[in-house]
């Protein structure tokens, strides 16, 4: 499973812990399984550790995103899916030093070619960009 394939079941698996932090991942990417067969049945360990990761560091990836947003902005107003698609790529960027941080960018605006709109890629671009330019 390529880690651009897994970015995507973890966008899944945390959209779905946004909604009911109860949702277990385990299950969730069995679920998953069922509709793409093409899954290893074992949960990859870069997968593992995208969900992990962002699930215990939530509090200091928001206030990275927080620190970005315009005035007038906050967590709340966010779109959900753009929401949890920067929060991985922040994650990425903050705690994986293996992944270059072009690389979480452009994975993140992958993912939201895929799971949100036009005006939502330029407003995350704009987001990360500005967080790698200060980093």
């Amino acid at each position: 499973m390529k880690r651009s394939e897994m970015r995507q079941v973890a966008f899944q698996i945390l959209f779905a812990w946004e909604s009911n932090s109860l949702t277990d991942s385990v299950e969730l990417y069995q679920q998953l399984q069922q509709v793409n067969k093409n899954m290893p049945s074992e949960m990859p360990a870069y997968l593992k550790l995208l969900i992990a990761g962002v699930q215990k560091n939530l509090l200091e990836i928001n206030q990275v995103i927080t620190e970005f947003l315009k005035q007038n902005w906050s967590l709340e107003r966010l779109n959900k899916a753009d929401l949890v698609i920067m929060q991985i790529a922040v994650f990425e960027i903050k705690f994986i030093t293996e992944t270059p941080d072009k690389v979480a960018v452009n994975e993140a605006l992958e993912l939201a070619k895929e799971f949100s709109d036009e005006k939502s890629r330029r407003f995350i671009n704009g987001i990360l960009s500005n967080l790698i330019v200060s980093n």
